[in-house]
């Protein structure tokens, strides 16, 4: 029951006919092609050069960032405290009117 049934192979019920056979054929060469004039190699230099401006402008940008997301972050943890504490107040209170009955 959990053994797999693979099937069997299927055999050719037909008459069965040869592969053809391929003749072969000479290769002519083609005239040669002249070679192309060779590029002068560009001179290497840095993808990207940093200026001392645009380097206090990425340090900027960086310390921007980095506040954004901290204030995002200290301003979602206060929320969440904020939440718990009225949370906690209202069990307190629910807690003392069902307990003087």
């Amino acid at each position: 029951m959990f053994q797999p049934k693979i099937p069997p192979m299927p055999q050719p019920t037909g008459p069965v006919v040869p592969p053809a056979v391929v003749a072969p054929t000479t290769v002519t060469p083609a005239a040669p092609t002249p070679q192309p004039a060779p590029v002068p190699p560009t001179p290497s230099r840095p993808a990207v050069q940093l200026t001392p401006g645009s380097a206090l402008a990425l340090v900027g940008g960086g310390t921007a960032v980095v506040l954004v997301v901290g204030a995002v972050l200290v301003s979602m943890l206060l929320a969440v405290a904020i939440t718990a504490a009225s949370v906690a107040v209202c069990a307190v209170v629910l807690r003392s009117l069902l307990h003087r009955r």
